[in-house]
């Protein structure tokens, strides 16, 4: 929701100007199409970085407005939950070291933000896709981002799906809860990459970031828990999906479309599909208001804003997402990818924006007109098999099957690495940063591997949240170091000599719940705290 002024569509009347000013856009979107008059010969790349803030205790923060005033600086900004914050960074050119100046910006940013939260009661920023720690009563309406389009969305999604939403999530642990806003969707924090693409392209360019996003979500994911349960090894898909899911059980038979997706379909013959698809498929939900015509601007050699697009684009979430942007009267294509967590480390996150744009630029020409080779199904089973399992995944990847490791070490990157040579990327930082994602597949760790693993290892000696909390501390410290994940050695309880006043990680009680009715036997309930009470790991 790029737009800070938008107001709640209440009344018929509202619904019909929207649709006409969104349906101004698309012919607009049209006759840019037919006389290609978009940006060509270059390409650029940008990137979005959402942030956990914590505190001393390495518990939710929810501090973001003091920490954004501190930082004073226009490339942060707000997010959804008043313990995130998101920093956007300055597109690059793609080509040379690009992806070496992407990290020193993305570096200097981040530590901006860290002194900032340090001078505000020591609290301490966090690249996590799903901050270990936590709790329910941390995801209330309350510590909801105070500014008017963050409520109008929470009150439109709720009155449109008229009753709390769901999130039921079943992994090797099982969570299934009731929620009364959207804030569940602000435990998501991702670091979201953007590619521009030339119009002769953006059709076969956009069909391959969604053929490729399984097999490379599977290196990269990071989020394999919620609330301490062990659930997908990238949990964020399942929950963005369901924290706002908008349907009801009678839209469910009747095959709604969520608006969390990963698409329907492959495009065929033009970007416009999937504009004009969105604008079919989905109804509107905010409004804001409108001056000129963009028909009437491009008449006028005015490159228009489109702004009724990008405010029903704000409202649906694809995890490939095609954007169009204008600045200077030039206008431009894209594609974002939205489904890369934040973290484990920069290096982590530059790696990753790297092998995405070389497999990207790397696409072989027979995947042009892609549905000839692969069926949809096959792409959006694969995408959603990543996100359970991770770097453990078996692939169905062109009528073969096989295994992730197998695809990325063989296929997908010598891919990247071919076709980040055409675009003139220094190979220095080509060799480094392919090697952070072969090391991964190498030692068979990513940043979901390391949690789970020392999660595991924790809670053989500290209760679950005490384990929590040790792996958002050794999080936080592995990250200063900027090492990327697969050098992490496992985390482990603190000698006392690391235990410092502001760094404590402070003992917690086992938090259990068992029920007894009012007519349970004092035997059974005296059982229930003989045989289930805390041992002394939990204490």
């Amino acid at each position: 929701m790029g737009s800070q002024s938008v107001k709640p569509i209440t009344n018929k009347i509202q619904r019909k100007q929207f649709i006409n000013h969104l349906l101004n856009d698309i012919e607009a979107l049209d006759m840019m199409i037919k006389t290609d008059a978009f940006e060509k010969g270059v390409q650029r790349i940008g990137a979005e970085q959402e942030l956990c803030i914590v505190d001393r205790y390495y518990r939710p923060s929810f501090n973001a407005l003091e920490i954004l005033e501190k930082i004073n600086d226009p490339h942060f900004t707000t997010e959804l939950g008043l313990f995130n914050v998101e920093a956007n960074l300055d597109p690059l050119v793609l080509n040379g070291n690009c992806f070496s100046q992407l990290e020193n910006d993305l570096y200097n940013l981040i530590d901006k933000a860290h002194k900032a939260a340090e001078s505000i009661d020591y609290n301490k920023i966090i690249l996590t896709g799903i901050l270990p720690t936590f709790k329910r009563k941390d995801l209330v309406f309350e510590n909801m981002t105070p500014h008017e389009r963050y409520k109008v969305l929470n009150d439109v999604m709720k009155k449109v799906r008229g009753d709390d939403f769901r999130v039921k999530v079943r992994g090797v642990d099982e969570l299934i809860l009731d929620h009364e806003s959207i804030l569940f969707e602000a435990c998501n924090t991702s670091f979201q990459v953007h590619l521009q693409i030339d119009l002769d392209n953006i059709v076969d360019q956009y069909n391959w970031s969604q053929a490729i996003a399984g097999p490379v979500l599977s290196v990269m994911t990071n989020s394999p828990m919620l609330l301490g349960r062990e659930l997908w090894s990238e949990t964020r898909i399942a929950l963005f999906q369901q924290s706002i899911d908008l349907r009801n059980t009678s839209q469910l038979l009747r095959e709604q479309k969520a608006r969390v997706n990963f698409g329907n379909d492959w495009i065929r013959d033009s970007i416009l599909e999937v504009f004009t698809d969105d604008v079919a498929r989905y109804t509107p939900l905010v409004t804001a208001d409108f001056s000129g015509n963009p028909i009437e601007d491009l008449k006028n050699g005015i490159k228009p804003d489109l702004k009724a697009i990008g405010i029903h684009n704000g409202t649906l979430y694809k995890w490939n997402r095609v954007c169009y942007g204008v600045h200077e009267n030039v206008a431009h294509l894209r594609i974002e990818n939205r489904y890369i967590p934040s973290g484990p480390s920069i290096k982590d996150e530059i790696a990753n924006s790297m092998f995405w744009v070389g497999v990207m630029l790397g696409m072989p020409d027979d995947c042009k007109s892609i549905w000839k080779r692969m069926a949809f199904k096959d792409a959006k089973g694969n995408f959603i098999k990543a996100a359970r399992t991770g770097l453990d995944t078996y692939f169905n990847w062109f009528g073969e099957g096989i295994s992730a490791k197998k695809l990325i070490r063989l296929v997908l990157l010598p891919m990247a690495h071919e076709g980040l040579l055409k675009a003139n990327i220094d190979e220095r930082d080509i060799a480094f940063y392919l090697n952070i994602i072969e090391d991964r597949v190498e030692k068979n760790t990513t940043g979901s591997k390391w949690l789970v693993r020392s999660s595991r290892m924790l809670q053989e000696k500290v209760s679950r949240e005490e384990a929590n909390i040790l792996l958002t501390y050794h999080m936080h410290k592995n990250q200063l170091d900027n090492l990327p994940v697969s050098e992490w050695e496992l985390a482990k309880p603190l000698a006392r000599e690391d235990a410092s006043s502001n760094d404590r990680v402070h003992k917690v009680m086992s938090t259990q719940v068992f029920t007894v009715n009012i007519n349970d036997s004092m035997r059974l309930i005296k059982n229930c705290l003989l045989y289930t009470s805390p041992s002394p790991r939990d204490s």
